[in-house]
């Protein structure tokens, strides 16, 4: 067997350790860039230039559309009110997510189909009534007991079903 006598240096445990601390401590400060994801763009996002194109009173439906796409939503009881609705979001461990930027263009047309007015909606003209939510739906039956599960079978399975009630071959009714 091989043995060192040469002994440690002293002076450099203090420094190793310091080292160790150090790469221990930003080694998860790292990481959590890791999990700021990136935001996610959701709806039809309408772009400065293109609704600088349209001119109530001279566009149509069809033209609006060509130009800016299908609408997000329509008014539920007036077709001829058109939302195009975006947002972007952004999910943080541990939160349910936050909407970092939020667009509502609304756009009216006549019984004829001419775009006769666009509004810009803002924060103060939506209601944030819906939000996200971090609830789970519960499924019934995947929450039982112990009582539930060891009693939960009882009555269920017949007598017939455990081969109580056979009479054996040829003696049923009408042999």
């Amino acid at each position: 067997m091989i043995s060192s006598d040469t002994p440690r240096s002293p002076a450099r445990a203090p420094r190793l350790r310091a080292a160790l601390l150090a790469l221990a401590l930003a080694l998860p400060a790292a990481g959590c860039s890791l999990f700021d994801a990136p935001p996610v763009q959701r709806g039809n996002r309408v772009d400065q230039d293109l609704l600088a194109q349209l001119t109530p009173g001279v566009q149509t439906q069809a033209d609006v559309q060509s130009l800016l796409g299908p609408p997000s939503a329509t008014g539920t009881f007036d077709r001829n009110e058109w939302y195009y609705i975006s947002s972007v979001t952004r999910m943080r461990p541990g939160t349910t997510g936050s909407v970092l930027d939020r667009q509502v263009v609304a756009m009216r047309f006549d019984e004829r189909g001419t775009l006769r007015q666009i509004r810009r909606l803002g924060e103060d003209d939506m209601r944030d009534d819906v939000g996200m939510v971090g609830r789970t739906t519960p499924v019934p039956g995947t929450e039982r007991t112990v009582l539930q599960a060891l009693f939960g079978n009882i009555g269920r399975i017949g007598a017939g079903g455990l081969g109580l009630d056979q009479q054996g071959p040829g003696t049923g009714p009408g042999r």
